[in-house]
């Protein structure tokens, strides 16, 4: 009997930590010596923590000098080579990926050590922010590869329901299809199979390599960490819907503008004033403090606070909101 090389594996932990300062979301980014954006991440020290969570928040705390809030386990991504260079054969690294939520005031409070740092969201999906207008950059370099690559397939793929062309446009709505925020994650991944942004490049993907020349879709991140992002993006914009998880990035008082303009910038969608403030009330999700805001700029704005007892009173209190097209 031959005994069996057993490969190693290490267990990490890869934090997307999302907060919204006036009307940008942002995500906390760790630089390395590769000029790449990251997550910040770290492994798991299962003798030193009882738990994933309490592992993550001490290591959080201890790189940026942030105490995390809501916090939330995404996925595990465990793709061979995620964190290993071709012919590697070092430990095969699983990352457990977590959503947290910090707000702003309180990345200002606490000392952050070098080269960790929040970058707008956008900045990596520049189009999914739909808040003023569909981005040029889908109908002008998007849509057009996307279209090309999906006409490059000869035979249906009997291992998908969805042919390439279906998934164009359902994903990016085109052809009647509505634009569906949630979809970060398919969107993403969808570009990644067609070869047209650098990590796919980077990995190997045939699609990317056949390309001469490489479309400006954002800015790339280190090993798989876009991916996690696009992940935790679509998952607090469904969230949204159901859970009041948008409290977690307002001050305790906030106007009611201020609370449009977080859901506006999260689910990157343009909201209708009276329609969300009518959505507002008829959820019972605030009550008014009895103080006015001058911070407007103009005329003083009632304060509102978020009313816990709604968590008591319904299963799912969140807002469901529209965007405007």
């Amino acid at each position: 009997m031959t005994d069996k090389v057993l490969t190693p594996i290490e267990i990490g932990l890869t934090a997307a930590i999302v907060s919204v300062d006036g009307n940008e979301p942002s995500i906390l980014t760790a630089s390395g010596g590769d000029d790449l954006d990251g997550l910040p991440f770290g492994p798991f020290d299962a003798l030193a923590h009882r738990t994933l969570e309490i592992g993550l928040r001490a290591w959080v705390e201890e790189q940026t000098g942030l105490r995390l809030g809501y916090v939330e386990q995404l996925y595990t991504f465990g793709d061979r080579g995620r964190h290993a260079q071709r012919g590697d054969t070092d430990v095969h690294v699983a990352s457990i990926g977590y959503l947290a939520l910090t707000r702003a005031a309180d990345n200002t409070a606490k000392p952050q050590v070098a080269g960790a740092t929040f970058k707008p969201w956008y900045r990596y999906f520049p189009w999914e922010d739909w808040r003023d207008a569909p981005p040029p950059m889908i109908e002008k370099e998007i849509l057009p590869a996307l279209e090309t690559w999906a006409a490059q397939s000869e035979k249906p793929d009997t291992a998908r329901a969805l042919s390439r062309r279906d998934r164009v446009r359902l994903y990016f709505g085109t052809h009647g299809a509505q634009w569906d925020e949630e979809r970060v994650l398919d969107r993403y991944e969808l570009l990644y199979e067609a070869g047209l942004i650098e990590e796919a490049r980077r990995d190997g993907r045939p699609a990317a390599q056949a390309r001469k020349t490489m479309p400006a879709l954002g800015a790339s991140m280190r090993f798989d960490h876009r991916r996690i992002l696009a992940t935790a993006i679509a998952r607090l914009r469904a969230k949204l819907k159901y859970r009041p998880v948008v409290f977690e990035l307002l001050p305790p008082e906030f106007t009611l503008t201020e609370l449009q303009r977080t859901v506006e910038a999260i689910s990157g969608r343009h909201l209708h004033k009276q329609n969300f403030r009518r959505l507002v009330e008829a959820g019972a999700l605030v009550e008014p403090t009895g103080e006015m805001s001058t911070r407007t700029g103009g005329r003083p704005a009632a304060l509102f606070r978020f009313r816990r007892e709604v968590l008591q009173e319904r299963p799912a209190p969140g807002l469901r909101v529209r965007g405007r097209r």
